[in-house]
């Protein structure tokens, strides 16, 4: 009986220890488990926490540069250590530590004529007397007579505002008496009179003239030249000066326009930009979508400067396949890939500008903490000593200039580009992304060692369509297509006069009045370059 109690309990013992090996097992397990489960669960975590700073660092950069674009100047210049800020000049030149002098203030009178007299010398003039009546030349203390001593001038500007004129032509019609008493055929001479610039309408060359350049120069719109007609006394509406403008342009201005196109492509160097426009009814298009103005001017050595718009309704690169058409030469553009396949003949110069400019918004958008900044100012100062040798070889002849880049700068491009490729920056970071840009574009970039001419920025053309985008944003919008065509030939007019030292409406004015009295093949002497316009279209040199 006790043997087999004894039994009992060593089998008893043996499946307790069974059990407790089994429970030892499979808690072990369910801790591995369990350990497994908050290992992925930390991963994810850590991987979710990794995303939200990379997220939250993409918004404080992005609210840095908005901040910036914002508040802040609008280049991208940097500024070299021994410059001034504009604002803190003083504080930076002050000696604290010296003894503080008063400022004495003292007048004395301008001497000579002075620089404004001097720039109004050639101005009309009309002079005002103003004298004593005879009665009231007697001495007010002794009653003798008084004579004129001197006199005293004062000189101000009077500005006389436009005014709507009404000239009216009156042609006179001839015809021989003696003719009619003897039953001869009657003979008529008409008296010799201009052609207008639009028939059967008030329209007048200098009409339409002012109009394009209120509406081109100054970015008046034409509702608002409405209102002003009207306030003058005046009813022209709207509809009738986009009328005249369309008009005259098809009928005088787009043979100029084509006559400029043919010279510029004869050029070997030359400018392109775009830029967007809407335009209400385009057919086939919302009222709401983007069509686009095209510029294409000519280089910094061309002997005849033109600079040309041309309003296509897509950013197809067709269209300036098209337009270039027949030229062969170097073209200024900026990173757009549509300009990269423009055909044989062709040689796409990149923008350093625009590169520049992406490493500039790089360095904005970041910290001073951050570790990307380092990598980005690496970059942005081998751009600045381009730029920096481009200023100091800006008047050097074309051969010694490509002469130093070959030798100064090709270095330091190729240097940029070495840190493009090692840049330790997230790809879609700022930084990355301005790498990536570099080397997306350093095919084309590097076409500035081909030609002395060739410039380091497409500024150029920038420059050039700046007035279509400052009177975009008070006209807004084109109401047709063929006003847009009409908007793109005036803008070429207009730019390419003021690029030859011509006053926008004078020139207009002129070509308004003699295109309609001249035949297709005077056009050589009614162009912005001709050597034969009259002294009074041109602007005078201060």
């Amino acid at each position: 009986m006790l043997r087999l109690t004894m039994k009992t309990k060593v089998k008893d013992a043996v499946n307790w220890q069974e059990k407790f090996i089994e429970l030892e097992a499979s808690s072990a397990q369910k801790l591995a488990e369990t350990e497994a489960s908050f290992s992925s669960t930390i991963n994810v975590l850590e991987g979710r926490i990794s995303e939200l700073e990379a997220l939250t660092k993409y918004y404080e950069e992005q609210f840095r540069l908005a901040k910036h674009k914002q508040y802040g100047p609008s280049s991208e210049k940097s500024v070299s250590g021994d410059q001034l800020g504009l604002f803190d000049e003083a504080e930076n030149t002050a000696n604290l530590k010296k003894a503080e002098e008063l400022e004495k203030v003292t007048y004395e009178p301008p001497k000579g004529k002075g620089k404004l007299k001097d720039d109004l010398s050639d101005a009309p003039m009309e002079t005002v007397e103003y004298s004593l009546p005879e009665d009231g030349l007697g001495c007010p203390t002794c009653g003798g007579a008084m004579h004129n001593m001197s006199s005293e001038e004062q000189c101000n500007i009077e500005i006389i505002p436009a005014k709507v004129l009404v000239k009216r032509h009156l042609r006179h019609v001839y015809s021989c008496r003696n003719c009619e008493k003897t039953g001869v055929k009657s003979t008529i001479v008409k008296a010799p009179m201009p052609e207008p610039v639009i028939k059967g309408s008030l329209a007048s060359p200098s009409a339409i003239a002012h109009i394009a350049v209120q509406k081109y120069v100054n970015a008046v719109p034409l509702y608002r030249q409405e209102q002003e007609f009207l306030r003058q006394g005046f009813s022209l509406s709207r509809q009738t000066m986009a009328n005249w403008l369309i008009r005259s342009t098809a009928d005088w201005l787009e043979p100029v326009y084509e006559h400029m196109r043919r010279v510029l492509l004869a050029e070997d160097i030359t400018h392109a930009d775009e830029s967007t426009l809407q335009v209400l009814k385009e057919p086939g298009k919302k009222a709401n979508t983007e069509s686009y103005m095209w510029l294409y001017r000519t280089g910094k050595h061309a002997e005849r400067p033109i600079v040309l718009f041309e309003y296509q309704p897509t950013r197809s690169s067709s269209h300036p396949k098209r337009f270039l058409d027949g030229f062969n030469g170097y073209i200024h553009t900026d990173g757009y890939a549509g300009y990269h396949n423009l055909g044989p003949g062709k040689v796409v110069v990149g923008c350093w500008a625009h590169m520049r400019r992406k490493l500039d918004e790089a360095l904005k958008s970041l910290s001073e903490e951050d570790r990307d900044r380092a990598t980005a100012n690496k970059g942005y100062q081998l751009c600045n000593k381009l730029f920096a040798l481009e200023a100091e070889w800006a008047d050097l002849p074309p051969g010694e200039r490509l002469k130093n880049r070959i030798l100064e700068s090709k270095p330091l491009a190729e240097a940029f580009f070495d840190w493009a490729k090692t840049a330790n920056a997230i790809p879609q970071s700022p930084v990355g992304k301005a790498a990536h840009y570099a080397l997306k574009q350093q095919p084309w970039l590097m076409n500035i060692f081909l030609d002395g001419r060739l410039e380091i920025s497409n500024n150029r053309a920038e420059r050039s369509i700046k007035p279509f985008v400052i009177g975009r944003k008070n006209w807004l919008f084109c109401n047709t297509p063929k006003g847009a065509r009409a908007s793109s030939v005036i803008y070429s007019i207009i730019e390419s006069a003021k690029e030859n030292g011509l006053k926008p409406f004078e020139y207009l004015e002129h070509l308004l009045s003699k295109l309609p009295n001249s035949t297709m093949s005077a056009i050589d002497a009614l162009l912005p370059w001709a050597g034969g316009l009259p002294d009074y279209v041109r602007v005078e040199k201060v």
